[in-house]
C-alpha cells in the first residue's frame, strides 16, 4: 500500500486547502467547484461568495480585452482537446472587498481532470500571482532611463552600478525567496550557476552549484531530462512540461516527484544560448490529491455501479448530475437524456403533490428526504419504490448536492395488499386451520395408539414365540423318541397344531406391529392374483361371485409377495363373511399416483403406487366402526369367529412395506379396501418353491442363545438331525467357543441378547477367523440390526422363532450347502468351473470421514453391521492422521470443512494405491465428475442397503 491509499477524504482535503500555491476547480462551463485557502487569500474573496459562480462572473474583466479573451481561450482548449494548456503571464484585476479593482498579472495553467472513462469532469487552474516580479522588471527598465544630461559620465557610471547592484540584489533575493523552484544552467555541460532554495529543496540536495547537473544529479540521465536540457540548448527553443515525473535517490532513500517546469534558453547579445533557465512548481502534492480523488471516485462509481439498487447524485436544486445504469435500464432513457433534468421526471402523477412536498421540506431544513413513489418503467408500467436522498454539505452547512438512491417495493407493496385481504378473511381461516388442527390432532392419536399397541403386540410376540419354540421342539422330539401309543400320539399331534395356530398369532402380532422380517422381491400382482384365483374361489365358496379387472400397462411392485397372498385371502374370506357367503367380490389392480395433497394427509410419500382393491357387496360398516377397524382384537364378528387381527395383519404388512392402505363402506351398500404399495422399475423376479427332501448331517453348529430351555431344545432339535453341536449363552461366550479353536462349520445365534457384544459383531468377528463360516439368525422379534425399514439385510440368512424340525433342517442344509459351494467348486476340474471376474475380498477396516456428528454416529452403526472395523473422522487433517495401512475402505463426504473429499481421496490413493472409495454427497450423484477407478458416488439420504450396494459396487463383489 502506496502513501496515498492510506489518506481518507478529510486528509486529500486537508493537502488540497493547505497547498502554498493558488488552486481553483472549475467544472466544464466554467463553474467554480472547489478552491484552496491560497486561492482564496490572493483573490481576497470568501469561500461563499464565489463558490458556484461563473469563474467570469466572480471576476469580471471588460470581454474584449486581451486578458479576458486570452484566459477564455485557455480553457476553452482544455474542454476541446482534454489536454493541459498555460498562459505564461496575463494581466487579470481583481476587485477588492470595497469594490475597487487592483491590477494584478498572473502565470496560469489548466490541467483537465477526467473521469476513469476518459470523460473531462473538471479542470485544475494553478495560479502565480507574478505582480511583484512584473513591476520590479517595469521598475528596472525605468531606472535604466535616468536623464544622462544632468550627470557627469562619472556620476553616471556610479549611478548604474549603484543600480545595477541594488536590482541585483533586490532580484536575488526575489529569486532565493521564489515560491517556484529557480536554476540557472550555463554552458553545453548545464553546470548549475544559481538554484534557490525551493530547486534545492526539489532535488532534496545544497551542493550542486558549480556542478553540472549530469555530475549533481545522475540519476536524471535515464529519466531523459539529460536530453531535454540538451535539446533546448542546441535548438533554443523552449520546452514546458506538465505533471513531469521525477525518480530522485535510490534505495530506502529513494523518492518520487511530479513537476509542472519550463526550460528556457539564455542568449547573450548575439543571440547564441549561453544557458538555460529552469522555473516550475512542485506539483506532487496536488497529483496525488487529484490521483486519490479520480481513485476514490472510481470505487464510488464501481461501487455504485454493482449495488442492485437505483444510485443517483443531483446538484443542490435536484437537477441530476450522474446515475448508476440501474437507472437508465430501469427508465429506458439514456444518462445524457436525464442530465440536468429534476430528479423525479418519471413519477406517477398522483403521487407528483406528494413527493414535491417532502422533496421542499428537506431542502429547507437540510435534512435527508425519504417517499415511497411509483416511478415509470421503461415499458410504461409504474412499480413502487421508497426513494432516499442524504444532502452533501460544506463546512459551513450549505448544501452542495443530493446522494440518493430508489428501492424496488413493488412487491412488498402487494404483499402488504394480501395481508390486507388477509386479515378481512382471517377468522374464516383460523376456524378453518383449527378444523384441520383438530384433523390432524385425531390422525396423530391415532397413530400413537397404533404405534403404542405395536410395540406391546411386539414385545408381546417375543416372549411368545420363545415360549412356543421350547413347546414346538420338545413335542417333535417327544413324538420321535417317546413309546406313544394312539392316544399319546394323538395329544401330541394336537397340542402341536395348537402351537400353529400360536405361532399364526404371533406372526399376526408381529404383522400388526411391523415387526415381522420382511424379504421383498419385485413381483407383478397381475401374476400373483391370478395365479390365487383356484385358493380364493375355494376359500369363499361358490356363493360369491369373484370378477379381477387388471388395468392395461401395470407396474410391477417391490413387496413380500408371501405377505401379499396372505393378505389377499384374509380379506377375502372377510369379504365373504361381510356377505353372509353370498354376493360379487371385486379384486381390482391397477396403477395410482399420489400427489403431495393426498400424500400429506395420508401420511405416505408422494409418488407412483400399484393399487390392489377389494370390493364386496356386503353389509357395509357405519363410521364408528371404520375408524377402529385396523386395531388389533377388534372384531365385528360374533365371539368366537375370529381373533380381530386379520385386518391388523393387513394394515402392519401394508405400512411395513412403505404403503397404504385406505378403507371405504356404506352401510346397505358394501366395502372397498385399497392398498397402495410402492412401484418398482425394475424387472419381475421369479423364484421356484424348494421341494429339497429333508436331510440332517454330520456338521458342527455353534448354536449361541440366551434363554435356556430355547437353548436346550435347539440342541436336542440339531443333535437329532445329526449334527454336531457346541453352546453358547451370548456373544462374548460364543467368539470365547471360537477363539478356543474348535472347528466349526455354522454360527446358529439369536439376534437378540444381552451383553455389550452384537450378534452382527460376533459373526463378523467369527467369519474373519474361520473364513467360509456359514451364518444363520434367528429371532423371535426383529426390531434388531439385521432388519432395516422392515426388510432382512441383503444376504442375511434368517429363520423366525418359532421354528419345527422341518423348517429348521430344510434352512441349516441350506445356509450349509450355499456355504460349502465355493469350496466344492474349488475342487472340480478347471473345465467344470464358470469363467468369472476376478472379485476383490469384502473391506475389514473403513475409514469414514464426514463433519457431522449424527450423520457420522449412523453410518458407523451401518458399517459395523456390516462387519466392518470403523474408524472415524470429522475433518481432512483427522482423516489423513487416523489413516493407516490396515484401512481398505474409505467412506467419505465429498465437502468437509477443511477441503474437499475428491482431494483427500486421491492423497490417500498415493498412501496406497488399492483402497476402495465410497463418495457420499447431497448433491446429484452423477454430476460429481472424478477420475478416480474403484470409486463410487451415492447421494444423501442413504440408506445401509445403497451403502452396501456401494461398497459391493468398488470390492468387485456381486
Amino acid at each position: 500500500m502506496n502513501f496515498i491509499e492510506t489518506l481518507d477524504v478529510a486528509d486529500l482535503a486537508q493537502l488540497f486547502n493547505k497547498a502554498p500555491n493558488p488552486y481553483v476547480i472549475l467544472d466544464r462551463e466554467f463553474r467554480i467547484r472547489a478552491m484552496n485557502d491560497a486561492y482564496l487569500a490572493v483573490t481576497m474573496r470568501s469561500r461563499e461568495s464565489i463558490l458556484g459562480l461563473n469563474m467570469f462572473e466572480a471576476f469580471p474583466s471588460d470581454p474584449e480585452s486581451a486578458s479576458h479573451r486570452l484566459l477564455r481561450a485557455s480553457l476553452e482548449k482544455v474542454v476541446r482537446t482534454g489536454e493541459e494548456d498555460a498562459i505564461a503571464l496575463i494581466p487579470y484585476p481583481i476587485a477588492r472587498p470595497d469594490g475597487a479593482y487592483e491590477d494584478r498579472f498572473w502565470s496560469a495553467t489548466h490541467k483537465p481532470i477526467k473521469s476513469p472513462s476518459g470523460d473531462l469532469r473538471f479542470i485544475l487552474q494553478h495560479t502565480v500571482d507574478v505582480t511583484e516580479l512584473h513591476r520590479l522588471r517595469q521598475e528596472a527598465a525605468r531606472d535604466w532611463k535616468v536623464e544622462t544630461d544632468v550627470l557627469t559620465r562619472a556620476d553616471r557610471v556610479a549611478h548604474q552600478n549603484l543600480a545595477l547592484a541594488e536590482e541585483r540584489h533586490y532580484l536575488r533575493s526575489l529569486f532565493e525567496q521564489a515560491p517556484s523552484f529557480m536554476a540557472v544552467l550555463l554552458g553545453p555541460d548545464h553546470v548549475f550557476d544559481m538554484a534557490n532554495a525551493a530547486y534545492l529543496d526539489v532535488v532534496g540536495r545544497g551542493d550542486i552549484v558549480g556542478r553540472s547537473v549530469l555530475d549533481a544529479l545522475p540519476e536524471v540521465e535515464e529519466q531523459g531530462f539529460i536530453s531535454l536540457l540538451d535539446q533546448v540548448y542546441t535548438s533554443g527553443q523552449p520546452f514546458v512540461a506538465h505533471g513531469a515525473r521525477l525518480v530522485l535517490g535510490t534505495g530506502p532513500a529513494r523518492r518520487e516527484a511530479y513537476l509542472d517546469f519550463i526550460y528556457h534558453p539564455i542568449r547573450d547579445n548575439d543571440g547564441e544560448t549561453i544557458g538555460i533557465f529552469v522555473q516550475g512548481h512542485d506539483i506532487t502534492e496536488q497529483k496525488l490529491a487529484q490521483d486519490a480523488a479520480l481513485e476514490s471516485e472510481a470505487r464510488f462509481r464501481s461501487l455504485a455501479q454493482s449495488i442492485p439498487n437505483h444510485a443517483w447524485t443531483t446538484d443542490r436544486d435536484g437537477r441530476l448530475e450522474w446515475c448508476n445504469e440501474r437507472v437508465t435500464d430501469y427508465s429506458g432513457l439514456s444518462l445524457a437524456e436525464m442530465m440536468g433534468r429534476p430528479i423525479g421526471a418519471t413519477l406517477h402523477p398522483d403521487d407528483q403533490q406528494r413527493a414535491q412536498a417532502a422533496w421542499a421540506a428537506a431542502r429547507m431544513a437540510g435534512e435527508p428526504f425519504q417517499a415511497e413513489i411509483r416511478l415509470r418503467r421503461r415499458d410504461g408500467a409504474y412499480r413502487w419504490h421508497i426513494t432516499r436522498a442524504i444532502p452533501s454539505k460544506d463546512e459551513n452547512g450549505a448544501i452542495l448536492r443530493w446522494v440518493g438512491t430508489n428501492t424496488d417495493i413493488e412487491d412488498q407493496k402487494t404483499t402488504e395488499a394480501q395481508l390486507e385481504y388477509l386479515a378481512e378473511t382471517l377468522e374464516q381461516r383460523v376456524n378453518e386451520r383449527t378444523a384441520e388442527l383438530e384433523r390432524t390432532e385425531v390422525a396423530l392419536r391415532q397413530s400413537q395408539k397404533m404405534e403404542a399397541v405395536g410395540n406391546l403386540a411386539g414385545g408381546i410376540a417375543h416372549d411368545f414365540n420363545n415360549l412356543l419354540q421350547v413347546i414346538t421342539g420338545s413335542l417333535q422330539l417327544l413324538g420321535r423318541h417317546a413309546r406313544l401309543d394312539e392316544k399319546g400320539a394323538r395329544y401330541v399331534a394336537n397340542a402341536l397344531s395348537a402351537t400353529d395356530r400360536g405361532a399364526q398369532l404371533a406372526a399376526q402380532l408381529l404383522a400388526f406391529g411391523r415387526r415381522q422380517p420382511l424379504a421383498p422381491k419385485v413381483v407383478n400382482l397381475d401374476r400373483m392374483v391370478r395365479d390365487m384365483d383356484g385358493l380364493i374361489r375355494r376359500s369363499i365358496g361358490e356363493g360369491v361371485e369373484v370378477d379381477t379387472v387388471v388395468a392395461a400397462g401395470l407396474w410391477n411392485t417391490i413387496v413380500d409377495p408371501t405377505n401379499v397372498e396372505t393378505a389377499l385371502l384374509n380379506l377375502a374370506i372377510n369379504a365373504r363373511d361381510a356377505m353372509d357367503g353370498h354376493g360379487k367380490l371385486t379384486i381390482e389392480i391397477g396403477n395410482a399416483v399420489l400427489d403431495a395433497s393426498y400424500a400429506q394427509g395420508a401420511d405416505i410419500t408422494p409418488g407412483d403406487y400399484v393399487m390392489l382393491a377389494i370390493t364386496d357387496t356386503g353389509a357395509g360398516m357405519p363410521p364408528e366402526i371404520l375408524d377402529r377397524v385396523f386395531e388389533p382384537f377388534f372384531s365385528t364378528k360374533p365371539e368366537g369367529k375370529g381373533t380381530g387381527l386379520g385386518l391388523s395383519m393387513v394394515y402392519g404388512f401394508v405400512r411395513q412395506s412403505n404403503g397404504h392402505i385406505r378403507i371405504y363402506s356404506e352401510v346397505g351398500v358394501g366395502t372397498t379396501i385399497r392398498m397402495y404399495l410402492p412401484r418398482s422399475e425394475a424387472s419381475e423376479e421369479m423364484s421356484a418353491l424348494s421341494l429339497a427332501p429333508l436331510q440332517g448331517g454330520h456338521e458342527t453348529i455353534l448354536l449361541v442363545e440366551d434363554d435356556d430351555a430355547v437353548r436346550e431344545t435347539g440342541v436336542a432339535l440339531l443333535r437329532d438331525l445329526g449334527y454336531s453341536v457346541l453352546t453358547a449363552r451370548d456373544a462374548a461366550s460364543g467368539l470365547a467357543v471360537i477363539e478356543s479353536g474348535a472347528t466349526i462349520d455354522l454360527l446358529f445365534t439369536d439376534v437378540v441378547m444381552p451383553g455389550p457384544m452384537k450378534s452382527t459383531e460376533l459373526a463378523r468377528r467369527a467369519q474373519a477367523m474361520l473364513p467360509g463360516l456359514a451364518v444363520l439368525f434367528t429371532s423371535g422379534y426383529t426390531q434388531n440390526s439385521i432388519v432395516h425399514d422392515g426388510k432382512l439385510d441383503s444376504g442375511i440368512d434368517f429363520i423366525s422363532k418359532p421354528y419345527g424340525r422341518d423348517q429348521i433342517a430344510r434352512k441349516v442344509r441350506q445356509v450349509l450347502d450355499a456355504a460349502h459351494e465355493p469350496q466344492r467348486r474349488a475342487l472340480l476340474p478347471a473345465d467344470d468351473v464358470a469363467p468369472a471376474a476376478a472379485a476383490a475380498a469384502w473391506p475389514k477396516r473403513a475409514l469414514l470421514v464426514d463433519d457431522e456428528a449424527l450423520i457420522r454416529m449412523a453410518t458407523a452403526d451401518m458399517l459395523e453391521d456390516l462387519g466392518l472395523e470403523v474408524v472415524e473422522a470429522g475433518t481432512v487433517v483427522q482423516a489423513e492422521a487416523a489413516f493407516d495401512a490396515s484401512v481398505d475402505l474409505l467412506v467419505v463426504d465429498l465437502h468437509l470443512p477443511d477441503g474437499h473429499g475428491l482431494d483427500l481421496a486421491r492423497r490417500l490413493r498415493t498412501r496406497k494405491p488399492d483402497i476402495a472409495v465410497v463418495i457420499a454427497t447431497g448433491e446429484r450423484p452423477k454430476s460429481v465428475i472424478h477420475d478416480l477407478i474403484r470409486a463410487v458416488v451415492i447421494g444423501k439420504p442413504y440408506d445401509q442397503a445403497m451403502l452396501k450396494a456401494a461398497i459391493r459396487e468398488v470390492c468387485g463383489e456381486g
